[in-house]
């Protein structure tokens, strides 16, 4: 057995969460030691690596701006061109369904991932920058201190047996959860759905789905190939993810009780569950079966927990803690939320404050983002076939996302406890007419909606909504004006759902909307919002 230089801290787990954590303290903390632990041998499988290949702006942003890596991301990733929707299922003519997304990119960047390149490259980086990155590690043994003593865990590395001790272990295990299971900490979460994926080692461009070139003239640049393509049905979406190795990533997530897992837990399965709700992809894919990459499945996949940030010097991050859905690609925004908050609490200990109290805070907080999120997925995949109700919903959490949860992060005010707590009221608020509107689109996709036509409904084409988007670039405001701010997109928010609550009993004349109306009170109707998405 042998003993390894004592560490500041312990990372358990070198992929994504737990590099991106081991660099973001070693750029906050000069001469901080960092221990990280991966299973995996470096390097790791470009393409067919891990799923987790699209990022939305807080993760994006986490990745580019507070790391630092904007240079690797535009040279070796792609610039994703948001995220595209069509209602097409059973269907051979994309061009002729409803499509939802922007004609042109938007302002705040996110990205396309090809996770074996940013892992590759997040290892090289770690080393280059004193971080002590050991790959093929197993880990043994973790025994948690619950005074002042350093933590100790026991690993196997290139043979031998090996002890570091350290004030504090990270969990970023991802699914393997070392803490999560030696703690007790799984807690089940009431979205239930199975997920299927493989890569093919070509490109899947969906403009070679149509001729006509009025449709591959709508967007500027015509390359929706760059989007994250949901291909949408009742109970399920498919995703089209290109990767920068010229790989495409392609997946079914569906709820478990309308698309039985066992119906697409192989590949020849998978291809025909694609001929039957899939038709133009299974087209695609067909001629394609020979460059399989890889093909892997994930049954029950959401989950939440019952503690991440602990006041006694260990803490989760990634998977390893909570994990939602992939429609919205939330993951790596929900890594950028607990790494910062694990370096924030780090800080205070270098520091010699109390950190235990911060430790509870933060994580009420994380985990209010999180059922904030989770709400937009539970019971709500029946809605994802409606080309008429799905829209509005997307167009809602997306307010509801770049509104609120971004601004905070954007705006580097997620640690700020004392501006949380004096803007408790309207972000309690919005949260509640978030989980209203939900409901209310549910009721309303059950019993109405359903129209579609052969047009794009341009996110571009509502001005407000891209001014939304693009004053997550704004600079740092004061305190006053970043409380100015939310309390606006809180009325924006209301007018929406009042506009929402018009579509729907437009639709359906006795829908329930009594709820809604309440949390919305005093807000006239607006019809300049969602209206010009059907221009």
């Amino acid at each position: 057995m042998h003993d390894t230089p004592q560490p500041d801290v312990i990372v358990l787990g070198g992929g994504l969460a737990g590099l991106t954590l081991a660099l973001q303290l070693r750029q906050r903390f000069e001469g901080i030691e960092v221990l990280v632990l991966e299973r995996r041998e470096h390097p790791v499988l470009e393409a067919a690596h891990k799923v987790g290949e699209s990022s939305v702006e807080i993760g994006a942003n986490y990745f580019d701006a507070v790391l630092g890596l904007k240079s690797h991301l535009m040279a070796r990733q792609l610039k994703k061109f948001g995220f595209r929707f069509f209602f097409n299922e059973g269907r051979r003519d994309l061009d002729r369904t409803t499509e939802l997304g922007a004609s042109r990119y938007l302002a705040a960047p996110s990205y396309q991932i090809d996770r074996g390149i940013f892992e590759n490259h997040l290892g090289e980086l770690a080393r280059e920058r004193g971080i002590h990155f050991l790959d093929g590690a197993r880990v043994e043994r973790v025994s948690l201190d619950g005074g002042v003593s350093p933590h100790e865990v026991e690993y196997e590395h290139a043979g031998s047996r090996h002890v570091a001790r350290a004030r504090w272990v990270v969990d970023a295990s991802g699914r393997a959860g070392l803490l999560k299971r030696q703690l007790g900490l799984a807690q089940d979460n009431a979205h239930d759905a199975n997920a299927i994926w493989f890569r093919i080692a070509d490109r899947i461009d969906v403009h070679d789905w149509s001729q006509d070139a009025q449709w591959k003239a709508r967007c500027d640049p015509p390359a929706r190939w760059l989007s994250t393509i949901h291909l949408c049905g009742a109970g399920y979406w498919t995703w089209l993810i290109p990767l920068s190795s010229g790989s495409h990533s392609v997946g079914i997530v569906c709820d478990a009780k309308i698309h039985p897992l066992e119906s697409m837990n192989t590949f020849e399965r998978a291809m025909d569950w694609f001929r039957r709700f899939q038709p133009q992809l299974y087209d695609a894919l067909d001629g394609r079966r020979h460059l399989l990459q890889d093909f892997r499945f994930l049954r029950h996949f959401s989950h939440g927990c019952k503690q991440v940030f602990s006041g006694q010097r260990w803490a989760l991050t990634g998977d390893a803690g909570l994990f939602l859905d992939p429609f919205y690609s939330p993951g790596s925004d929900f890594i950028a939320m607990s790494n910062t908050y694990i370096t924030e609490l780090i800080a205070k200990d270098r520091a010699g404050e109390e950190f235990a109290p911060y430790a509870r805070a933060y994580e009420q907080v994380y985990f209010s983002f999180y059922e904030s999120t989770l709400a937009l997925y539970t019971d709500q995949y029946r809605i994802f076939g409606n080309p008429e109700v799905m829209p509005v919903k997307v167009i809602w959490d997306y307010t509801y996302y770049w509104g609120v949860l971004a601004q905070i992060w954007y705006q580097r005010r997620l640690t700020d406890l004392n501006s949380l707590s004096r803007l408790r009221s309207e972000l309690a608020q919005a949260k509640a007419l978030n989980f209203a509107v939900q409901r209310l689109l549910r009721a309303w996709s059950a019993t109405g909606g359903g129209r579609e036509s052969a047009a794009m409904l341009d996110q571009a084409a509502l001005p407000w909504f891209a001014e939304l988007n693009q004053s997550l670039l704004d600079a740092p405001l004061d305190d006053a004006g970043y409380r100015t701010r939310i309390r606006a997109n809180v009325t924006l928010l209301k007018a929406l759902a009042v506009e929402i609550v018009g579509r729907a009993r437009a639709d359906v004349p006795d829908i329930d909307a009594t709820e809604v109306e309440a949390l919305a009170q005093g807000i006239a109707p607006e019809t300049a919002l969602l209206f010009r998405l059907a221009a």
